[in-house]
């Protein structure tokens, strides 16, 4: 067997353990959401969580998954692969020092100031005179910004584990969040003058347990070591050199949600829970495919930079861009399109009104519209970051972002939530045709006319299934008639048919399994 079809396989392997267990994290996370809508619905205590959560989650994108991970793993591995054990280790050791005495200076920081913060994030609040609103906003920001400081160092665990190949627990780990969130409020919410501070509590629980969770398969591999600081260290500073402008560029689509979020507070109420709804519906694609796909592939890329194996490097890139293409494009014409069904079909009921359904669903469809610019973007980024280049993708990010604060404030006169959902889209796309642009110019990808031979092949039988949905899927307001077992079983048959005629046209235009691994 040759090198190249070992590599493929391997891949292959760990990405489809990688998505199963993202899988397993977001079906706990939509049902984590359908118990947060049956409770507290769309209301003012609702929003005030979501813009609690989103604070400490666009930090944790900068020092956790995003930057700091983009940083930090082609660095370990380049260690991994010419350093020995001890160099290793005191990597990890330095590292997690640095790391964790600047997230604790900032998480002070945030518990201290979260006033301040909230008025900035949140000033929508204050110019609305909803003075209620933000001191609840700011009470959960108290307890929700630690979080940054444990979820930074699980994802810096994570990020360990993943470069030794073992991807199986940094992937299971999120969805103690979710199991947190749904068992608080399920039977902590009681005992709670404030039941909506159960939310707040939720998280900042998850955060401990998701931490400890990885502490023994660290010790496993021998890396579980005391952290030290050493900023002089030359791995140390090269991490930081690489992360800097990766702190910008890799956080574009957080930057664009919390940009949403500032101009969200100054719409109606529940604007930001029609967001964060629609928002978890994009998240499942994109969470169990692309960023899967990302995680799996930033190590391979990173020891074919190493070992300089350019051939590798493009095949690597090219599968992903496949599978990307060969799964998001369905999954985006299914969210745009069946979005009233599917957020009624997990949201309508308890404190959930019919309102707040089609008003989630507007957005989804908006949100669902660059699906496959966010994932293009998630597999794209690692092809940079593997060979240590974190400038390009920072002046591509300000590009786009600057076009989705043009888009934001162009499109939200008329189009309300809506418009920033289709702001954040459209910037998607323009991020991902940049990146696409940048590897191809500097000849480590390869697009070559098979390729696009078989992106019009899935454009054609995406478009069919879509023509097949269209005659099957009853509107919504015959929708909104049915019971919530009709619901789910009606939705899950609408998705296997579409499943169904996707793959068997797929088949009939000649798309091998070949072309996808190879």
């Amino acid at each position: 067997m040759s090198d190249d079809n070992v590599a493929d396989g391997k891949l292959i392997r760990s990405s489809s353990l990688v998505s199963l267990l993202t899988m397993v994290s977001r079906a706990f996370g939509l049902l984590r959401d359908v118990v947060i809508a049956n409770v507290f619905g769309a209301g003012a205590g609702a929003d005030a969580f979501f813009v609690a959560l989103r604070i400490p989650n666009l930090f944790r994108r900068l020092f956790a998954e995003g930057a700091f991970s983009q940083a930090f793993v082609p660095v370990l591995v380049e260690y991994k692969e010419r350093a020995s054990p001890r160099a290793v280790r005191l990597l990890v050791s330095r590292v997690s020092g640095t790391l964790g005495l600047t997230l604790v200076a900032i998480t002070i920081v945030g518990v201290l100031g979260a006033d301040y913060v909230m008025h900035i994030f949140a000033f929508g609040y204050v110019y609305n005179a909803e003075a209620e609103k933000l001191a609840l906003a700011t009470q959960m920001l108290r307890l929700t910004f630690p979080y940054l400081l444990l979820i930074s160092l699980t994802a810096f665990a994570g990020a360990v584990l993943n470069t030794f190949g073992r991807f199986a627990i940094p992937a299971f780990t999120p969805t103690l969040l979710n199991l947190s969130l749904i068992i608080c409020v399920v039977f902590l919410r009681p005992y709670l003058d404030q039941p909506i501070m159960v939310l707040a509590w939720a998280v900042l629980i998850a955060g401990i347990a998701q931490l400890t969770i990885q502490l023994p398969f660290l010790a496993r591999e021998n890396l579980l070591v005391a952290p030290t600081i050493d900023t002089h260290d030359p791995g140390v500073r090269r991490i930081l050199t690489l992360m800097l402008p990766a702190l910008f560029g890799v956080s574009v689509g957080q930057i664009n949600i919390l940009l949403d979020t500032v101009l969200a507070s100054f719409l109606e109420t529940g604007t930001l829970s029609w967001l964060w709804y629609s928002d978890r519906l994009l998240e499942l694609p994109l969470g169990i495919f692309a960023i899967a796909i990302a995680t799996v592939i930033l190590p391979g890329l990173s020891q074919n930079y190493a070992v300089s194996s350019a051939e590798q490097f493009s095949r690597t890139l090219n599968w992903a861009i496949r599978l990307v293409l060969l799964l998001g494009l369905p999954a985006s014409a299914a969210l745009i399109y069946l979005s009233d069904q599917l957020i009624a079909t997990l949201f309508l009921h308890g404190a959930m009104t019919e309102r707040d359904v089609t008003m989630s669903g507007a957005a989804l469809a908006a949100y669902g519209t660059g699906l496959l610019g966010h994932m293009l973007t998630k597999v794209l980024l690692p092809g940079y970051f593997a060979r240590q280049d974190t400038a390009t993708p920072v002046k591509y990010g300000v590009i786009a972002l600057v076009s989705n604060m043009v888009l934001n404030l162009a499109l939200i006169w008329h189009f309300k939530h809506v418009g920033l959902a289709l702001a954040t889209s459209f910037s998607a796309f323009i991020n991902a045709g940049l990146l696409f642009y940048g590897l191809k110019r500097s000849g480590v990808l390869f697009f070559d006319s098979d390729s696009y031979r078989f992106c019009l092949r899935i454009i054609i039988a995406t478009l069919i299934m879509l023509s097949i949905l269209y005659l099957i899927t009853p509107s919504i307001e015959i929708w909104f008639n049915f019971g919530v077992v009709d619901r789910i079983l009606r939705m899950l048959s609408i998705c296997l048919i579409g499943l169904g005629i996707y793959v068997f046209c797929l088949l009939v235009l000649g798309i091998k399994i070949h072309q996808i691994v190879r």
